[in-house]
C-alpha cells in the first residue's frame, strides 16, 4: 500500500457489527423460505461470506460476476458478465449481495438479468452506497454504509490492479 496515502474510513469492528445486525434482520425476513444468496463477484465475496455466517437459515449460495472497471478507478460504462449462476432461479427467493454501488450500471444490469429468470423475490443488499456517483436508478433494499465520493478499497474492494481486497478495514485515498 506504499503508493497510496490512505485513511481508515470504516473499521473492521464497525463492519462486523453492522453485518451481524443485517444477518439477524435478514434471517427474520426469510424464515420458512428457500433462499439463494448470490454474491456479485469479485468484491461482494468477502461481505457475503461474513453475512451468510450471521444468518440462521438454510440457504444456498451461487455466484455471479460482472465487470465494468477494467484496471482503473472509473467505470468504463460497459458491463460484461464474467460468471453466471448454475442454479435455476425461477420461483426462488434471491438475495443479491454487492460490495459497492457507485454508478449503478453493474447492479442494474445484474438485477435485470436475475429478474428475467423469474425469482419469487429479489432483494439487494449493498455494503457501501456512493450515491454521489449514481448514473442510473437502481433498487437497493439494504445499505450497510453510505460513503462520500472517494476512492475506497479493502474488505473485498480492490485498488487498481486488483490488490488490497484482503484488508480488514475499508480505507479511502486521501484527497
Amino acid at each position: 500500500m506504499n503508493c497510496y496515502d490512505v485513511e481508515k474510513l470504516i473499521s473492521a469492528e464497525e463492519i462486523a457489527g453492522k453485518v451481524r445486525e443485517l444477518g439477524r434482520r435478514l434471517s427474520g425476513m426469510y424464515v420458512g423460505k428457500t433462499l439463494v444468496v448470490i454474491p456479485l463477484l469479485k468484491g461482494g465475496a468477502v461481505f457475503a461470506s461474513d453475512l451468510i455466517r450471521c444468518m440462521d437459515l438454510d440457504l444456498q449460495v451461487e455466484f455471479i460476476g460482472a465487470a465494468s472497471y477494467d484496471e482503473g478507478t472509473e467505470s468504463s460504462g460497459e458491463v460484461r458478465l464474467t460468471l453466471d449462476t448454475s442454479l435455476p432461479l425461477n420461483g426462488r427467493h434471491v438475495l443479491l449481495v454487492e460490495d459497492i454501488v457507485d454508478t449503478g450500471l453493474t447492479l442494474a444490469y445484474i438485477q435485470k438479468l436475475i429478474r428475467s429468470r423469474k425469482p419469487a423475490s429479489l432483494r439487494t443488499v449493498v455494503l457501501l452506497d456512493k450515491r454521489a456517483r449514481r448514473r442510473v436508478d437502481v433498487v437497493v433494499d439494504e445499505v450497510v454504509f453510505s460513503i462520500p465520493d472517494r476512492f475506497v478499497f479493502g474488505y473485498g474492494l480492490d485498488s487498481p490492479g486488483g490488490y488490497h481486497r484482503n484488508l480488514a478495514d475499508i480505507v479511502a485515498v486521501k484527497d
